[in-house]
């Protein structure tokens, strides 16, 4: 690997620590978490289930409240069978089945205090059961009310990235290059960028892993209404000088990018991570266009489906 014309700032660990020998993979995964699990600890006392509970999908999300629903309706239709279904006035004769699954349609209308009126609780365990399942349900039904409004009022950043970095001629040099896009209709202002070098470098026979930050061509765009290129210059003031395919690799190179942008819709800022790899770079290629005027010349088309389109040069 050819040695740096020039020294430049060292920003330590990030956070991720020097040590190459000590870790695997890549810094930051392609969905912007960190490549990190963490063991030592049981599971309760590392894992929130809040947290989860705010950031999981919306499917996963809504399967485990409705599986939450019922079992804690059949929990409770089975604690009415145990203390007898003679405790449940209005009940129709059938099988124990039958039984069974009118406790399970009163134990919903008690879980949501809804309360039709045929079938009601007689007696102490009935009446008990009954009174517990209430707070139980009240409980359930402000809890899934908070997160509900967690979810919708936190601020959720929808960047979508080229799936290649491109290494292509950029005025008299060479620059690496990305594409981002906002794919949600909300409006991004003072949308901000910070990409940092990680980059494996042999000192007195150990390789340790430096952090540089790149300069950018536009590191600020005021409005991201459309697709973002972003460009870093190979130039005399980058650490990454004259570097050839086979240097990246041998220096297991990786861009950490930052972004920050504020989000009209919230009143917030909103945050991003992404990264790129050495072997998700493309030389000799450049993007091509993504967006075009409407064939009435109205308005422009971003077609964000093209993110990640290119094509090789010469």
């Amino acid at each position: 690997m050819k040695r740096k014309q020039r020294t430049f700032t060292d920003y330590k660990d990030l956070g991720f620590s020097d040590k190459v020998s000590n870790q695997a993979g890549r810094a930051i995964n392609k969905d912007g978490t960190f490549n990190i699990r963490k063991h030592g600890l049981k599971f309760l006392e590392h894992y929130s289930f809040f947290h989860a509970l705010l950031t999981i999908r919306w499917w996963k999300f809504l399967v485990i409240v409705l599986t939450t629903y019922f079992v804690l309706n059949i929990v409770f239709a089975s604690l009415y069978m145990i203390t007898g279904f003679e405790n449940l006035t209005g009940m129709a004769q059938g099988s124990f089945w039958e039984h069974y699954l009118e406790a399970f349609f009163f134990s919903t209308q008690t879980f949501t205090t809804v309360g039709y009126g045929r079938v009601n609780p007689v007696g102490l365990m009935g009446n008990v059961v009954a009174s517990f399942e209430s707070l139980v349900g009240l409980m359930c039904f402000a809890l899934a009310t908070g997160i509900l409004y967690g979810r919708f009022s936190r601020p959720v950043e929808k960047f979508i990235y080229s799936e290649n970095l491109l290494v292509a001629p950029f005025k008299d040099h060479t620059a690496l290059m990305f594409r981002l896009a906002n794919a949600k209709n909300n409006v991004l202002s003072n949308v901000q960028i910070e990409i940092m070098l990680s980059i494996s470098e042999k000192e007195n026979e150990t390789f340790y892993r430096k952090f540089y930050e790149l300069t950018l061509e536009r590191k600020r765009v005021n409005f991201l209404t459309l697709s973002w290129t972003v460009v870093h210059p190979m130039d005399e003031d980058s650490p990454l000088y004259r570097f050839s395919e086979q240097d990246f690799k041998e220096a297991d190179v990786e861009l950490l990018i930052l972004i920050n942008g504020y989000d009209d819709t919230y009143g917030q800022n909103v945050h991003a991570r992404h990264s790129y790899k050495y072997n998700e770079f493309i030389w000799n290629a450049k993007f091509t266009p993504m967006f075009k005027r409407s064939e009435d010349e109205q308005y422009t088309i971003l077609e964000l489906d093209k993110i990640s389109d290119f094509q090789l040069i010469g």
